[in-house]
């Protein structure tokens, strides 16, 4: 299965049609990291974490993680852990997963630089919740009842494609 962006604010699966939002500076195809863009290319959907005292019963094949007030995930270019889950007891720069404004109530990872990730190439690449599909910092962004539909038809080798 393919998810494909038709635009920057309609993504494509089968017969269904989601409203979304990208960076604020576009797509690139040379992603840095802090640039506002999103990256262009196709990218597999690795795991979904969820804040499960928001949302209960999600209905998905992909790896449900619960998000913890401990989470974040390393945005420090420099550091070892860059583009991955850490403990945000570590005092390493990071995103907070567990957040207050919904956004992160639904996350799911795409594969960007997360394999043997490339520093400055970009970090925390994700499909994540909008309430009002204000451009990101480089993630996609849906409404809450387009995601729940979404993780419902993908499955374990849906990509996205972005271009």
């Amino acid at each position: 299965m393919l998810i494909s962006l038709k635009n920057k604010d309609t993504l494509i699966v089968d017969e269904f049609t989601f409203k979304c939002c990208v960076g604020k500076k576009g797509l690139k195809s040379v992603k840095k990291e802090g640039d506002l863009s999103t990256p262009k290319g196709k990218f597999l959907l690795t795991k979904l974490f969820y804040r499960s005292d928001k949302i209960k019963n999600i209905n998905t094949s992909l790896k449900k993680i619960k998000i913890k007030k401990n989470m974040g995930w390393c945005n420090d270019p420099k550091h070892e852990k860059y583009n991955s889950l850490i403990n945000t007891k570590e005092k390493i720069k990071h995103e907070k997963m567990f957040r207050g404004d919904r956004k992160y109530d639904l996350v799911v990872v795409l594969d960007y630089n997360l394999n043997k990730p490339i520093p400055f190439k970009g970090s925390a690449i994700f499909i994540h919740l909008t309430n009002n599909y204000k451009p990101t910092a480089g993630c996609i962004a849906i409404s809450k009842n387009d995601m729940l539909v979404l993780l419902k038809i993908l499955n374990k080798k849906t990509k996205i494609k972005l271009n």
